[in-house]
């Protein structure tokens, strides 16, 4: 108890020092949750309204949900002045540790599903992700058993915390730490190897592959881990080991729900990796590499630029059906712009094969290359 119990000052003002940090960063992680729900709204809309339901697709509003209840409910039990410690708290307490861990489990098989996608489905990094993912199932189950209500003052709320201060009971934490560092050491040596292709600065490579939200998370839990561990409470009733738990805990959540809503393309099957904006279609290949906008083939053809093809389709005087073809690129599109099928179309359409050079089009069975350059903002 602080000296400021000699002012008369009711439980509720009279905190200790710990405990009234722990408060104040409570504070701040529900400030965090309130301003990420309400940023990501529209985007959570627009998800909504794509008609396939993939696992990322329903792991994010799982998540968007759960990190609401979970963190919500425990912090009106936590500012609470009118709980008594027996029998509220001691009936609460397993609620924070399971729900937690719950939200851990579904931020981490999103981890799982991305990286395996990211990876073409790789057996050596699906093995792996899924291994960290059912080492963490396993240990949290059983570290939820050894956590209790801290003893607090009654009028101070309750909160949950490990079982006489153990250390040892960090594991619940560290084992999902070790999947996020895993997964941002795969995310980061996935992009690097693309600057082979198109090399970019850090700061385009990091904002363009997310690398800035894998790293979030692995370091905000590893700070949670290392309050675990290193942290010396005062006494039994010393929260000071779970500071961190509560941001670490939304951070995970939010950071996970933006990977998920900055996948390019479709959400099936973990989302694709298109680094450098490249697909097929029809045989056609694009690869987006160059300063230059243009198309062009072998045997002394013409050089056509992609801006010409629109005007022509627009005047007439392009080829038959090419105002059809016409339309933005959408392979850049993240998940909640692009449909569920979303493809690299380009604007390019071969009737028959009696068409002949002088009339502009292009023959069939011709391998065409298209470089674009373009700009993408990223948030």
């Amino acid at each position: 108890m602080s000296s400021n119990s000699t002012l008369g000052l009711p439980p509720s003002l009279d905190l200790p020092a710990h405990l009234s940090a722990q408060k104040y960063f409570f504070v701040c992680t529900l400030t965090v949750l309130s301003w990420d729900t309400l940023v990501l709204s529209p985007r959570s809309y627009k998800l909504s309204r794509t008609k396939t339901w993939p696992a990322l697709k329903a792991l994010y509003y799982f998540l968007q949900f759960w990190v609401v209840t979970d963190f919500v409910v425990t912090g009106v039990m936590f500012f609470s002045t009118s709980v008594k410690q027996d029998p509220d708290c001691r009936r609460f307490w397993p609620y924070e540790p399971i729900c937690t861990a719950i939200l851990l489990f579904a931020a981490s098989t999103a981890h799982v599903i991305r990286i395996s996608a990211i990876y073409s489905h790789a057996d050596r990094v699906r093995s792996t992700m899924l291994g960290l993912l059912f080492v963490q199932a396993v240990v949290t189950a059983v570290c939820c058993g050894f956590y209790r209500s801290v003893q607090l003052v009654d009028g101070q709320g309750c909160i949950a915390g490990p079982l006489n201060n153990q250390s040892w009971v960090g594991v619940y934490w560290l084992i999902p730490t070790i999947l996020y560092g895993v997964s941002f050491t795969f995310a980061v040596s996935r992009s690097l190897q693309t600057l082979d292709a198109r090399p970019l600065t850090p700061w385009r490579l990091m904002l363009r592959d997310n690398l800035n939200l894998y790293g979030t998370i692995f370091f905000v839990n590893l700070i949670n881990v290392l309050f675990y561990f290193i942290m010396k409470p005062t006494g039994s009733n010393d929260p000071i080991k779970t500071i961190v738990t509560s941001m670490a805990g939304v951070l995970t959540a939010t950071m996970t729900m933006r990977i998920i809503l900055g996948v390019r393309g479709s959400l099936e099957n973990g989302g694709t990796f298109t680094a450098s904006g490249s697909g097929q279609v029809s045989g056609i290949s694009g690869s987006m590499t160059a300063s230059a906008v243009g198309v062009t083939r072998g045997r002394s053809a013409p050089t056509y630029t992609l801006g010409d093809i629109h005007t022509h389709s627009k005047t007439g005087a392009g080829p038959r059906g090419a105002d059809k073809m016409e339309g933005a690129w959408d392979g850049d599109k993240s998940s909640v712009d692009a449909p569920a099928d979303a493809k690299v179309v380009l604007p390019i359409v071969v009737e028959n094969e009696s068409v002949g050079e002088e009339s502009g089009r292009l023959p069939p069975k011709v391998n065409v290359q298209v470089t674009v350059d373009q700009e993408i903002q990223y948030e």
